[in-house]
C-alpha cells in the first residue's frame, strides 16, 4: 500500500524536441571560428519545416479558387432613375427628407438611401413612398403620376 506513495506521476509532461540552435554562443567551435573569420557556414533546411501537413498539395487551393467562382452577386441595388423620381417628386409637394420619412414611418437616413441609389429595394418601403408622393417608382413608367383608385 505504501509503494502507491512513492510512486511519481507526471501529468502534461512534454518530450524534449530537438533544439534548432540561431545564436553564436550555441553554435560549437568549428562554426563559430567559421563564421568569425567570414567563412561561408553551410546550412541545411528540413524539407518539412515550416509546413502545415493537413494541407499537403496544392487541393485546397482549388477548391479556394472555386469558392471565388461561386461568389454569390450583390443584391441589387435601386435605380438611379427611382432615386431622381423620388427627389423631383419630393421637391414639387415642397418636403423635406426628414418630413417624407415621418410621414411615411422610416429613418431619413432610409430616404437618403433611396435617393442616392445605394440601398437595396424594399417593395413595402417602396409602396409607402409611392402613396405618400403620388408618383410611381416601381415597374415601367418610373416618375409618372399616379391616377386615383381604379373605379370598376
Amino acid at each position: 500500500m505504501s509503494e502507491e506513495w512513492d510512486n511519481k506521476t507526471v501529468i502534461g509532461f512534454k518530450r524534449q524536441t530537438a533544439k534548432v540552435t540561431k545564436k553564436d554562443s550555441e553554435l560549437n567551435g568549428e562554426h563559430r571560428l567559421a563564421r568569425r573569420t567570414g567563412a561561408v557556414v553551410a546550412t541545411d533546411k528540413k524539407i518539412a519545416s515550416g509546413s502545415n501537413k493537413a494541407h499537403v498539395g496544392t487541393d485546397h487551393q482549388r477548391i479556394a479558387k472555386l469558392d471565388r467562382e461561386n461568389e454569390v452577386a450583390p443584391p441589387p441595388k435601386v435605380a438611379p432613375s427611382v432615386g431622381r423620381a423620388m427627389q423631383t417628386a419630393r421637391l414639387e409637394k415642397q418636403f423635406t427628407q426628414k418630413d417624407l420619412a415621418a410621414r411615411i414611418n422610416e429613418k431619413p437616413s432610409v430616404l437618403q438611401d433611396y435617393e442616392s441609389g445605394k440601398a437595396i429595394p424594399n417593395p413595402q418601403i417602396l409602396g409607402k413612398l409611392e402613396r405618400a408622393l403620388g408618383v410611381k417608382l416601381r415597374g415601367a413608367n418610373i416618375g409618372q403620376k399616379l391616377e386615383g383608385p381604379k373605379k370598376t
